[in-house]
Protein backbone atom coordinates (compact mmCIF):
# COMPACT_ATOMS: atom_id res chain seq x y z
CA UNK A 1 0.00 0.00 0.00
CA UNK A 2 1.71 3.03 -0.83
CA UNK A 3 0.08 6.47 0.70
CA UNK A 4 1.15 9.72 -0.75
CA UNK A 5 0.79 13.56 0.34
CA UNK A 6 0.53 15.74 -1.95
CA UNK A 7 -0.10 18.99 -0.90
CA UNK A 8 -2.19 20.75 -3.07
CA UNK A 9 -3.04 20.15 -6.41
CA UNK A 10 -5.26 21.12 -9.02
CA UNK A 11 -8.28 18.90 -9.65
CA UNK A 12 -7.42 17.86 -13.17
CA UNK A 13 -4.11 16.79 -12.50
CA UNK A 14 -5.45 14.76 -9.59
CA UNK A 15 -8.06 13.35 -11.84
CA UNK A 16 -5.64 12.05 -14.60
CA UNK A 17 -3.07 10.64 -11.99
CA UNK A 18 -6.40 8.51 -10.67
CA UNK A 19 -6.67 7.50 -13.77
CA UNK A 20 -3.64 6.11 -14.40
CA UNK A 21 -3.07 4.78 -11.20
CA UNK A 22 -6.19 2.80 -11.28
CA UNK A 23 -5.48 1.43 -14.72
CA UNK A 24 -1.88 -0.96 -12.68
CA UNK A 25 -3.81 -3.54 -10.61
CA UNK A 26 -0.23 -4.63 -9.28
CA UNK A 27 0.03 -1.13 -7.45
CA UNK A 28 -2.73 0.39 -4.57
CA UNK A 29 -2.59 3.90 -3.82
CA UNK A 30 -4.11 6.15 -1.15
CA UNK A 31 -3.85 9.87 -2.63
CA UNK A 32 -3.81 12.22 0.02
CA UNK A 33 -4.49 16.15 -0.66
CA UNK A 34 -6.02 19.95 -0.76
CA UNK A 35 -7.25 21.19 -3.73
CA UNK A 36 -7.34 25.10 -5.05
CA UNK A 37 -11.11 26.11 -4.89
CA UNK A 38 -13.41 23.82 -6.87
CA UNK A 39 -17.09 23.03 -7.69
CA UNK A 40 -17.32 19.60 -9.73
CA UNK A 41 -20.39 17.92 -10.68
CA UNK A 42 -21.50 15.32 -12.07
CA UNK A 43 -23.90 14.57 -15.34
CA UNK A 44 -27.29 14.49 -13.03
CA UNK A 45 -26.24 17.49 -11.34
CA UNK A 46 -29.55 20.45 -11.80
CA UNK A 47 -28.88 23.35 -13.05
CA UNK A 48 -30.55 24.80 -10.37
CA UNK A 49 -27.69 22.97 -7.46
CA UNK A 50 -25.32 25.72 -8.92
CA UNK A 51 -26.35 29.29 -6.66
CA UNK A 52 -23.98 31.32 -8.57
CA UNK A 53 -21.58 31.94 -11.05
CA UNK A 54 -18.35 29.58 -9.89
CA UNK A 55 -16.06 30.71 -12.50
CA UNK A 56 -16.67 34.23 -11.99
CA UNK A 57 -16.09 34.36 -8.40
CA UNK A 58 -12.15 32.29 -8.90
CA UNK A 59 -13.13 28.99 -9.10
CA UNK A 60 -12.94 25.86 -11.39
CA UNK A 61 -16.18 24.31 -12.56
CA UNK A 62 -15.09 20.56 -13.52
CA UNK A 63 -17.82 18.00 -14.66
CA UNK A 64 -16.44 14.94 -13.15
CA UNK A 65 -17.12 11.26 -13.32
CA UNK A 66 -17.47 10.41 -9.76
CA UNK A 67 -21.07 9.44 -8.00
CA UNK A 68 -23.28 12.18 -6.34
CA UNK A 69 -24.36 15.72 -7.31
CA UNK A 70 -22.55 19.33 -6.62
CA UNK A 71 -19.72 19.83 -4.06
CA UNK A 72 -16.94 21.89 -3.33
CA UNK A 73 -13.38 20.98 -2.81
CA UNK A 74 -10.50 23.66 -1.68
CA UNK A 75 -7.70 24.84 0.77
CA UNK A 76 -8.41 23.96 4.50
CA UNK A 77 -9.78 20.13 2.97
CA UNK A 78 -8.45 16.92 3.68
CA UNK A 79 -9.12 15.12 0.40
CA UNK A 80 -8.63 11.13 0.49
CA UNK A 81 -8.25 8.85 -3.14
CA UNK A 82 -8.00 5.17 -2.41
CA UNK A 83 -6.90 3.72 -5.69
CA UNK A 84 -7.68 0.01 -4.62
CA UNK A 85 -9.24 -3.19 -5.70
CA UNK A 86 -12.80 -3.53 -3.85
CA UNK A 87 -13.39 -6.70 -2.35
CA UNK A 88 -17.11 -8.26 -4.69
CA UNK A 89 -20.36 -8.83 -2.78
CA UNK A 90 -19.67 -11.79 -0.77
CA UNK A 91 -16.39 -12.26 -1.84
CA UNK A 92 -16.84 -12.27 -5.51
CA UNK A 93 -18.82 -10.89 -8.64
CA UNK A 94 -19.45 -7.36 -8.96
CA UNK A 95 -17.98 -4.78 -6.60
CA UNK A 96 -20.32 -4.04 -3.19
CA UNK A 97 -20.31 -0.49 -3.34
CA UNK A 98 -22.43 -0.07 -0.75
CA UNK A 99 -20.46 -2.10 1.86
CA UNK A 100 -17.13 0.32 0.52
CA UNK A 101 -18.72 3.84 1.18
CA UNK A 102 -20.04 2.49 4.45
CA UNK A 103 -16.46 1.57 5.06
CA UNK A 104 -15.27 5.44 4.28
CA UNK A 105 -18.08 6.55 5.97
CA UNK A 106 -16.64 4.39 9.17
CA UNK A 107 -13.09 5.33 8.54
CA UNK A 108 -13.97 9.05 8.81
CA UNK A 109 -16.38 8.62 11.94
CA UNK A 110 -13.29 7.12 13.41
CA UNK A 111 -10.49 9.36 12.52
CA UNK A 112 -12.89 12.17 13.96
CA UNK A 113 -13.38 10.81 16.93
CA UNK A 114 -9.68 10.46 17.38
CA UNK A 115 -9.89 14.20 17.09
CA UNK A 116 -12.63 14.65 19.94
CA UNK A 117 -15.28 14.90 17.75
CA UNK A 118 -18.47 12.44 17.84
CA UNK A 119 -20.47 12.13 14.28
CA UNK A 120 -22.29 9.12 12.33
CA UNK A 121 -24.68 8.81 9.23
CA UNK A 122 -27.84 9.65 7.98
CA UNK A 123 -30.25 7.59 6.40
CA UNK A 124 -30.38 8.22 2.50
CA UNK A 125 -27.83 10.95 2.64
CA UNK A 126 -24.17 9.58 2.13
CA UNK A 127 -21.13 10.97 3.67
CA UNK A 128 -20.60 12.07 7.73
CA UNK A 129 -22.32 14.18 9.71
CA UNK A 130 -22.44 16.13 12.93
CA UNK A 131 -25.40 17.22 15.15
CA UNK A 132 -27.31 13.88 14.47
CA UNK A 133 -29.68 14.91 16.98
CA UNK A 134 -30.00 18.41 16.43
CA UNK A 135 -32.65 20.47 14.08
CA UNK A 136 -30.83 20.79 11.17
CA UNK A 137 -27.72 18.14 11.15
CA UNK A 138 -24.80 19.14 9.61
CA UNK A 139 -22.14 17.98 7.25
CA UNK A 140 -18.49 17.39 7.65
CA UNK A 141 -17.44 14.84 5.23
CA UNK A 142 -18.43 14.19 1.97
CA UNK A 143 -17.97 10.95 -0.10
CA UNK A 144 -18.08 10.36 -3.98
CA UNK A 145 -16.84 7.24 -5.58
CA UNK A 146 -16.37 5.77 -9.06
CA UNK A 147 -15.57 2.35 -8.87
CA UNK A 148 -14.42 0.56 -12.56
CA UNK A 149 -13.57 -2.77 -13.35
CA UNK A 150 -13.26 -3.71 -9.30
CA UNK A 151 -11.14 -0.78 -9.03
CA UNK A 152 -11.88 2.75 -7.04
CA UNK A 153 -11.54 6.19 -7.97
CA UNK A 154 -12.50 9.43 -5.86
CA UNK A 155 -12.86 9.39 -1.91
CA UNK A 156 -13.45 11.12 0.73
CA UNK A 157 -13.63 15.24 1.47
CA UNK A 158 -13.18 16.19 5.29
CA UNK A 159 -13.40 20.11 6.29
CA UNK A 160 -10.91 21.05 8.34
CA UNK A 161 -10.86 24.42 8.27
CA UNK A 162 -11.95 25.15 4.56
CA UNK A 163 -13.93 28.65 3.22
CA UNK A 164 -17.59 27.50 4.04
CA UNK A 165 -18.93 30.39 1.88
CA UNK A 166 -18.78 28.62 -0.64
CA UNK A 167 -21.15 25.75 0.08
CA UNK A 168 -23.81 29.01 -0.32
CA UNK A 169 -23.05 29.20 -3.58
CA UNK A 170 -24.01 25.32 -4.28
CA UNK A 171 -26.75 22.99 -2.80
CA UNK A 172 -24.12 20.35 -1.29
CA UNK A 173 -24.37 17.30 -2.51
CA UNK A 174 -28.40 17.97 -3.76
CA UNK A 175 -29.50 18.52 -0.10
CA UNK A 176 -31.20 21.63 0.56
CA UNK A 177 -32.49 21.20 4.30
CA UNK A 178 -29.12 20.66 5.78
CA UNK A 179 -25.99 22.64 6.52
CA UNK A 180 -21.84 21.92 6.10
CA UNK A 181 -19.50 22.53 8.94
CA UNK A 182 -15.68 21.99 9.56
CA UNK A 183 -13.46 21.30 12.43
CA UNK A 184 -12.43 24.88 12.77
CA UNK A 185 -16.25 25.93 12.87
CA UNK A 186 -17.04 23.52 15.73
CA UNK A 187 -14.32 24.69 17.59
CA UNK A 188 -11.19 22.06 17.26
CA UNK A 189 -7.85 23.13 16.87
CA UNK A 190 -5.98 20.52 14.58
CA UNK A 191 -4.03 21.71 11.90
CA UNK A 192 -4.10 20.15 8.35
CA UNK A 193 -0.96 17.82 9.53
CA UNK A 194 -2.02 17.02 12.28
CA UNK A 195 -5.46 15.51 10.72
CA UNK A 196 -3.20 13.55 7.87
CA UNK A 197 -1.37 11.97 10.07
CA UNK A 198 -4.63 10.62 12.16
CA UNK A 199 -6.17 9.96 8.99
CA UNK A 200 -3.54 8.23 7.57
CA UNK A 201 -3.05 5.85 10.82
CA UNK A 202 -7.19 4.86 10.37
CA UNK A 203 -6.57 4.42 6.70
CA UNK A 204 -3.70 2.19 7.51
CA UNK A 205 -5.77 0.00 9.60
CA UNK A 206 -8.57 0.05 7.22
CA UNK A 207 -7.28 -0.67 3.50
CA UNK A 208 -3.60 -2.20 4.82
CA UNK A 209 -3.81 -4.08 8.39
CA UNK A 210 -1.53 -7.07 7.13
CA UNK A 211 0.91 -5.60 4.80
CA UNK A 212 3.46 -3.12 3.79
CA UNK A 213 2.51 0.24 3.92
CA UNK A 214 5.16 2.87 1.99
CA UNK A 215 4.68 6.62 3.16
CA UNK A 216 6.23 9.76 1.18
CA UNK A 217 5.37 12.94 0.77
CA UNK A 218 5.93 17.14 -0.65
CA UNK A 219 6.54 19.22 2.37
CA UNK A 220 3.43 21.23 4.04
CA UNK A 221 2.92 24.56 2.83
CA UNK A 222 2.88 27.03 5.96
CA UNK A 223 2.85 30.31 4.39
CA UNK A 224 2.32 31.67 0.61
CA UNK A 225 5.80 32.55 -0.24
CA UNK A 226 6.71 29.27 -0.03
CA UNK A 227 5.48 28.29 -3.44
CA UNK A 228 6.86 32.02 -4.99
CA UNK A 229 9.69 31.34 -7.86
CA UNK A 230 13.09 32.62 -7.03
CA UNK A 231 14.94 34.76 -9.34
CA UNK A 232 18.97 34.14 -8.94
CA UNK A 233 19.98 37.25 -9.73
CA UNK A 234 18.76 38.66 -6.75
CA UNK A 235 21.17 36.92 -4.88
CA UNK A 236 20.59 35.73 -1.60
CA UNK A 237 17.80 36.83 0.51
CA UNK A 238 15.70 36.45 3.63
CA UNK A 239 16.13 32.75 5.02
CA UNK A 240 12.82 31.37 6.38
CA UNK A 241 14.29 31.45 9.85
CA UNK A 242 14.98 34.72 9.84
CA UNK A 243 11.48 35.91 8.71
CA UNK A 244 9.78 33.57 11.90
CA UNK A 245 12.23 35.54 14.31
CA UNK A 246 14.60 32.84 14.79
CA UNK A 247 17.87 32.75 14.60
CA UNK A 248 19.60 31.48 11.29
CA UNK A 249 21.90 28.37 11.96
CA UNK A 250 25.69 27.65 11.92
CA UNK A 251 25.06 26.19 9.13
CA UNK A 252 22.94 28.48 7.59
CA UNK A 253 25.80 31.03 8.40
CA UNK A 254 28.23 28.79 6.52
CA UNK A 255 26.56 28.36 3.39
CA UNK A 256 26.09 31.82 2.72
CA UNK A 257 29.60 32.85 3.51
CA UNK A 258 29.66 30.39 0.68
CA UNK A 259 27.55 32.15 -1.71
CA UNK A 260 24.16 30.22 -1.25
CA UNK A 261 20.87 31.64 -0.98
CA UNK A 262 19.26 31.41 2.14
CA UNK A 263 15.84 31.55 0.71
CA UNK A 264 17.11 28.22 -0.89
CA UNK A 265 17.93 26.72 2.39
CA UNK A 266 15.10 27.82 4.43
CA UNK A 267 12.92 25.58 2.20
CA UNK A 268 15.32 22.60 2.30
CA UNK A 269 14.85 23.01 6.33
CA UNK A 270 11.26 23.50 5.46
CA UNK A 271 11.83 19.89 3.48
CA UNK A 272 13.72 18.27 6.29
CA UNK A 273 16.76 18.71 4.17
CA UNK A 274 18.96 19.10 7.15
CA UNK A 275 20.62 14.98 7.75
CA UNK A 276 23.50 15.68 5.70
CA UNK A 277 26.56 18.00 6.04
CA UNK A 278 26.60 19.90 2.33
CA UNK A 279 29.51 19.84 0.21
CA UNK A 280 31.10 23.22 0.21
CA UNK A 281 31.47 24.83 -3.03
CA UNK A 282 35.07 24.52 -3.32
CA UNK A 283 34.85 21.04 -2.27
CA UNK A 284 36.79 18.84 -4.57
CA UNK A 285 34.47 16.49 -6.77
CA UNK A 286 35.40 12.52 -6.16
CA UNK A 287 37.54 11.28 -8.98
CA UNK A 288 34.40 9.73 -10.35
CA UNK A 289 32.57 12.89 -10.60
CA UNK A 290 35.30 14.72 -13.26
CA UNK A 291 35.43 14.25 -16.99
CA UNK A 292 37.72 14.67 -19.27
CA UNK A 293 36.96 17.16 -21.99
CA UNK A 294 37.82 15.90 -25.37
CA UNK A 295 37.44 18.82 -28.40
CA UNK A 296 37.81 15.72 -31.41
CA UNK A 297 36.92 17.21 -34.68
CA UNK A 298 33.21 15.70 -34.40
CA UNK A 299 32.83 17.59 -31.38
CA UNK A 300 34.09 20.59 -33.38
CA UNK A 301 31.76 19.64 -35.88
CA UNK A 302 28.82 19.76 -33.88
CA UNK A 303 29.20 22.99 -32.85
CA UNK A 304 30.37 24.91 -35.65
CA UNK A 305 26.72 23.20 -37.49
CA UNK A 306 24.96 24.63 -34.07
CA UNK A 307 26.25 28.19 -33.96
CA UNK A 308 25.91 28.26 -38.06
CA UNK A 309 22.33 28.15 -37.64
CA UNK A 310 22.21 30.19 -34.35
CA UNK A 311 21.02 27.11 -32.58
CA UNK A 312 21.14 26.71 -28.70
CA UNK A 313 21.46 23.48 -26.98
CA UNK A 314 20.91 22.29 -23.68
CA UNK A 315 24.13 20.41 -23.36
CA UNK A 316 26.02 24.27 -23.43
CA UNK A 317 23.32 25.78 -21.60
CA UNK A 318 23.18 23.17 -18.20
CA UNK A 319 26.68 22.92 -18.43
CA UNK A 320 26.42 19.11 -19.12
CA UNK A 321 29.91 17.34 -18.34
CA UNK A 322 28.99 14.55 -20.71
CA UNK A 323 29.42 17.46 -24.11
CA UNK A 324 31.94 16.41 -25.35
CA UNK A 325 31.33 12.55 -25.36
CA UNK A 326 27.57 12.97 -26.46
CA UNK A 327 28.87 15.47 -29.33
CA UNK A 328 31.49 12.92 -30.20
CA UNK A 329 28.97 10.31 -30.44
CA UNK A 330 27.35 13.15 -33.43
CA UNK A 331 24.09 13.72 -30.83
CA UNK A 332 23.34 16.97 -28.91
CA UNK A 333 20.05 17.79 -27.10
CA UNK A 334 18.72 21.03 -28.79
CA UNK A 335 16.74 23.68 -26.85
CA UNK A 336 13.97 25.47 -28.40
CA UNK A 337 11.73 28.72 -27.26
CA UNK A 338 15.06 30.39 -26.93
CA UNK A 339 17.51 30.68 -23.77
CA UNK A 340 15.40 31.84 -20.98
CA UNK A 341 13.21 30.35 -19.23
CA UNK A 342 9.97 31.56 -17.29
CA UNK A 343 10.70 29.49 -14.13
CA UNK A 344 14.09 29.08 -11.74
CA UNK A 345 14.41 25.98 -9.93
CA UNK A 346 17.24 25.62 -7.74
CA UNK A 347 19.53 23.17 -10.00
CA UNK A 348 19.18 24.81 -13.15
CA UNK A 349 21.52 26.98 -14.74
CA UNK A 350 19.60 28.47 -17.70
CA UNK A 351 19.05 31.94 -17.90
CA UNK A 352 15.84 33.21 -16.46
CA UNK A 353 15.92 36.98 -17.20
CA UNK A 354 12.52 37.83 -19.20
CA UNK A 355 12.22 35.65 -22.08
CA UNK A 356 12.37 36.82 -25.78
CA UNK A 357 9.30 36.39 -28.08
CA UNK A 358 9.57 32.73 -30.19
CA UNK A 359 11.37 32.71 -33.43
CA UNK A 360 9.72 31.51 -35.91
CA UNK A 361 12.25 29.96 -38.11
CA UNK A 362 13.09 28.12 -35.31
CA UNK A 363 11.68 24.44 -36.62
CA UNK A 364 13.65 24.74 -39.91
CA UNK A 365 16.59 25.60 -38.88
CA UNK A 366 16.90 22.79 -36.25
CA UNK A 367 15.44 20.17 -38.75
CA UNK A 368 18.17 21.57 -41.10
CA UNK A 369 20.80 20.66 -38.39
CA UNK A 370 19.32 17.31 -37.45
CA UNK A 371 19.52 16.75 -41.78
CA UNK A 372 23.19 17.94 -41.81
CA UNK A 373 24.45 16.16 -38.75
CA UNK A 374 22.88 12.85 -40.03
CA UNK A 375 21.60 12.00 -36.89
CA UNK A 376 19.33 9.14 -36.23
CA UNK A 377 17.94 9.94 -32.92
CA UNK A 378 17.76 13.52 -31.69
CA UNK A 379 16.12 14.73 -28.82
CA UNK A 380 14.69 18.23 -28.56
CA UNK A 381 13.70 20.05 -25.33
CA UNK A 382 12.72 23.46 -24.32
CA UNK A 383 12.98 26.49 -21.40
CA UNK A 384 9.51 26.51 -19.61
CA UNK A 385 7.46 29.39 -21.33
CA UNK A 386 4.54 29.77 -19.00
CA UNK A 387 4.01 33.53 -20.69
CA UNK A 388 2.63 31.78 -23.76
CA UNK A 389 -0.89 30.96 -24.10
CA UNK A 390 -0.26 27.33 -24.90
CA UNK A 391 3.21 27.02 -22.77
CA UNK A 392 5.46 26.28 -25.79
CA UNK A 393 3.43 23.23 -26.98
CA UNK A 394 2.71 24.27 -30.70
CA UNK A 395 6.74 25.23 -30.90
CA UNK A 396 7.30 21.80 -29.94
CA UNK A 397 5.32 20.32 -32.52
CA UNK A 398 6.38 22.38 -34.97
CA UNK A 399 9.85 21.11 -34.45
CA UNK A 400 8.94 17.37 -34.60
CA UNK A 401 6.62 18.21 -37.85
CA UNK A 402 9.59 20.21 -39.67
CA UNK A 403 12.23 16.92 -38.14
CA UNK A 404 10.15 14.19 -39.40
CA UNK A 405 9.88 16.11 -43.42
CA UNK A 406 13.29 16.42 -43.44
CA UNK A 407 14.78 13.23 -42.28
CA UNK A 408 11.88 10.55 -41.76
CA UNK A 409 14.18 8.08 -40.48
CA UNK A 410 14.97 9.89 -37.41
CA UNK A 411 13.29 9.35 -33.78
CA UNK A 412 12.32 12.22 -32.25
CA UNK A 413 11.99 12.54 -28.58
CA UNK A 414 10.88 15.19 -26.98
CA UNK A 415 11.62 16.53 -23.47
CA UNK A 416 8.89 19.17 -21.97
CA UNK A 417 7.80 21.42 -19.44
CA UNK A 418 4.72 20.42 -17.24
CA UNK A 419 2.25 22.90 -19.64
CA UNK A 420 0.59 23.64 -16.33
CA UNK A 421 -0.75 20.65 -16.62
CA UNK A 422 -3.39 22.20 -19.70
CA UNK A 423 -5.07 18.76 -21.32
CA UNK A 424 -4.95 20.94 -24.98
CA UNK A 425 -1.50 22.00 -24.81
CA UNK A 426 -0.29 18.49 -24.19
CA UNK A 427 -3.01 16.63 -26.68
CA UNK A 428 -1.04 18.99 -28.81
CA UNK A 429 2.62 17.65 -28.40
CA UNK A 430 0.78 13.91 -27.95
CA UNK A 431 -0.96 14.23 -31.61
CA UNK A 432 2.78 15.00 -32.82
CA UNK A 433 3.41 11.59 -31.67
CA UNK A 434 7.29 12.03 -30.76
CA UNK A 435 8.53 8.81 -30.43
CA UNK A 436 9.74 9.39 -26.98
CA UNK A 437 7.68 11.54 -24.57
CA UNK A 438 10.09 12.89 -21.39
CA UNK A 439 9.32 14.73 -18.88
CA UNK A 440 11.56 14.94 -15.47
CA UNK A 441 10.19 14.29 -12.26
CA UNK A 442 13.61 15.69 -10.97
CA UNK A 443 14.00 15.06 -7.31
CA UNK A 444 11.40 13.21 -4.65
CA UNK A 445 8.24 14.36 -3.48
CA UNK A 446 9.49 15.79 -0.09
CA UNK A 447 11.83 18.17 -2.05
CA UNK A 448 10.20 18.96 -4.62
CA UNK A 449 9.27 22.99 -3.13
CA UNK A 450 12.34 23.17 -2.21
CA UNK A 451 14.23 22.24 -5.68
CA UNK A 452 11.20 23.11 -8.27
CA UNK A 453 9.01 25.40 -6.58
CA UNK A 454 7.01 25.89 -9.69
CA UNK A 455 6.51 22.77 -10.24
CA UNK A 456 4.99 19.97 -8.65
CA UNK A 457 5.43 16.18 -7.82
CA UNK A 458 1.64 15.34 -8.51
CA UNK A 459 1.45 17.01 -11.82
CA UNK A 460 4.43 15.67 -13.32
CA UNK A 461 3.47 12.24 -12.69
CA UNK A 462 -0.39 13.17 -13.79
CA UNK A 463 1.80 14.54 -17.42
CA UNK A 464 3.18 11.09 -17.56
CA UNK A 465 0.60 8.88 -17.02
CA UNK A 466 -1.49 11.19 -19.79
CA UNK A 467 1.05 10.99 -22.43
CA UNK A 468 1.02 7.05 -21.69
CA UNK A 469 -2.75 7.26 -21.97
CA UNK A 470 -2.09 8.26 -24.94
CA UNK A 471 0.23 5.25 -26.33
CA UNK A 472 3.73 7.26 -25.97
CA UNK A 473 7.08 5.92 -24.58
CA UNK A 474 7.44 8.06 -21.21
CA UNK A 475 10.58 8.51 -19.86
CA UNK A 476 11.66 10.34 -16.73
CA UNK A 477 14.92 11.52 -15.14
CA UNK A 478 15.53 11.61 -11.34
CA UNK A 479 19.10 14.64 -10.28
CA UNK A 480 20.28 12.86 -7.04
CA UNK A 481 22.46 14.41 -4.51
CA UNK A 482 20.06 17.47 -2.99
CA UNK A 483 18.89 15.65 0.38
CA UNK A 484 17.02 13.06 -0.76
CA UNK A 485 17.73 9.57 1.00
CA UNK A 486 18.14 5.66 -0.49
CA UNK A 487 14.34 5.03 0.75
CA UNK A 488 12.95 7.94 -1.58
CA UNK A 489 14.90 7.33 -4.71
CA UNK A 490 13.21 3.87 -4.46
CA UNK A 491 9.56 5.35 -3.65
CA UNK A 492 9.78 7.91 -6.66
CA UNK A 493 11.04 5.01 -8.81
CA UNK A 494 8.29 3.22 -7.64
CA UNK A 495 5.56 5.53 -8.59
CA UNK A 496 6.88 6.39 -11.77
CA UNK A 497 6.55 2.23 -12.47
CA UNK A 498 2.75 2.32 -11.10
CA UNK A 499 2.49 4.88 -14.24
CA UNK A 500 4.46 2.50 -16.86
CA UNK A 501 7.02 5.13 -17.25
CA UNK A 502 9.59 3.67 -19.65
CA UNK A 503 13.02 4.66 -19.01
CA UNK A 504 14.34 6.56 -16.51
CA UNK A 505 17.75 7.96 -15.91
CA UNK A 506 19.45 8.43 -12.16
CA UNK A 507 22.39 10.97 -12.46
CA UNK A 508 24.24 12.74 -9.65
CA UNK A 509 23.90 16.76 -9.18
CA UNK A 510 26.31 19.22 -9.43
CA UNK A 511 26.22 22.66 -8.55
CA UNK A 512 26.47 25.09 -11.12
CA UNK A 513 27.08 27.89 -8.97
CA UNK A 514 27.12 29.61 -5.71
CA UNK A 515 23.45 30.83 -5.78
CA UNK A 516 22.15 27.57 -6.46
CA UNK A 517 21.44 24.32 -4.12
CA UNK A 518 24.12 22.99 -2.24
CA UNK A 519 25.44 19.21 -3.31
CA UNK A 520 23.78 17.46 -0.08
CA UNK A 521 26.33 14.50 -0.72
CA UNK A 522 28.28 12.47 -3.36
CA UNK A 523 26.35 9.30 -4.23
CA UNK A 524 28.65 6.17 -4.51
CA UNK A 525 28.71 4.73 -8.36
CA UNK A 526 27.91 1.28 -6.57
CA UNK A 527 24.87 2.83 -5.45
CA UNK A 528 23.73 4.01 -8.81
CA UNK A 529 23.80 0.37 -10.01
CA UNK A 530 21.45 -0.55 -7.15
CA UNK A 531 18.98 1.95 -8.07
CA UNK A 532 18.87 0.40 -11.60
CA UNK A 533 18.23 -2.73 -10.57
CA UNK A 534 15.69 -1.80 -8.45
CA UNK A 535 13.74 0.29 -11.17
CA UNK A 536 13.92 -2.24 -13.60
CA UNK A 537 12.89 -4.86 -11.09
CA UNK A 538 9.43 -2.73 -10.51
CA UNK A 539 8.78 -3.02 -14.30
CA UNK A 540 10.73 0.24 -15.40
CA UNK A 541 11.78 -1.15 -18.67
CA UNK A 542 15.21 0.74 -18.60
CA UNK A 543 16.80 2.84 -15.88
CA UNK A 544 20.20 4.60 -17.04
CA UNK A 545 22.06 5.14 -13.80
CA UNK A 546 25.29 6.42 -12.66
CA UNK A 547 26.81 9.64 -11.16
CA UNK A 548 27.28 11.31 -14.95
CA UNK A 549 23.99 10.37 -16.19
CA UNK A 550 22.33 13.13 -17.46
CA UNK A 551 18.17 13.51 -18.81
CA UNK A 552 19.44 12.43 -22.68
CA UNK A 553 22.60 10.99 -21.95
CA UNK A 554 22.43 7.84 -24.24
CA UNK A 555 19.13 8.66 -25.31
CA UNK A 556 19.48 6.82 -28.73
CA UNK A 557 20.81 3.53 -27.26
CA UNK A 558 17.88 3.65 -24.47
CA UNK A 559 16.04 3.34 -26.87
CA UNK A 560 17.51 0.47 -28.14
CA UNK A 561 17.66 -1.26 -24.71
CA UNK A 562 13.83 -0.58 -24.66
CA UNK A 563 13.18 -2.19 -28.00
CA UNK A 564 15.34 -5.31 -26.94
CA UNK A 565 13.70 -5.33 -23.71
CA UNK A 566 9.93 -5.62 -25.64
CA UNK A 567 11.02 -8.57 -27.96
CA UNK A 568 12.89 -10.18 -25.05
CA UNK A 569 9.31 -10.02 -22.86
CA UNK A 570 7.65 -11.21 -26.23
CA UNK A 571 9.22 -14.28 -26.49
CA UNK A 572 9.64 -15.61 -23.29
CA UNK A 573 6.20 -15.11 -22.88
CA UNK A 574 7.04 -12.89 -19.23
CA UNK A 575 4.34 -10.95 -17.64
CA UNK A 576 2.41 -8.94 -19.72
CA UNK A 577 2.36 -5.68 -17.88
CA UNK A 578 5.98 -5.15 -18.01
CA UNK A 579 6.85 -3.12 -20.73
CA UNK A 580 3.61 -1.64 -21.55
CA UNK A 581 2.38 -1.28 -25.42
CA UNK A 582 3.28 2.23 -27.24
Amino acid sequence: MRIRWLGRVAYTDALALQRSLAGNRRHDYLLLLEHPNVVTVTRRTPVDHLLADIESLGAELVETDRGGDVTYHGPGQLVAYPIVEVPGRRGGGMADTAAYVASLEELLIESLRDVGVESGRIAGCTGVWVDLQGRQPQKIAAIGVRITRGRSMHGVALNVDPDLSWYERIVPCGIRDKGVTSLAALGVDVSMPEMVEVFTQRAMALFAPHIPVDRAGVGFRTRRMDLAPFTRGEGPGLSEATMSGQAPSEQAFSEQADGTSVRLLGRLAQAGATSHDPVRLRDRKPAWMRVKFDPAPEYRRVRSTMRGLDLVTVCEEAGCPNISECWNDGTATFMILGDRCTRACGFCLVDTRLPQAPDPDEAARVAEAVELMGLRHVVVTMVARDDLEDSGAGAVAEVIAAIRERSPQCRVETLVSDFKGCDKSLRTVFDAQPDVFSHNIETVARLQRAVRPSAGYARSLSVLGRAKAAGLTTKSSIIAGMGENDDEIRQTLVDLAALCVDIVTIGQYLRPTSHHLPVAQWWQPEVFDEWKRFGESVGIAHVESSPLTRSSYHARQSVDSLKSARITTNNVGNRADFVPGS
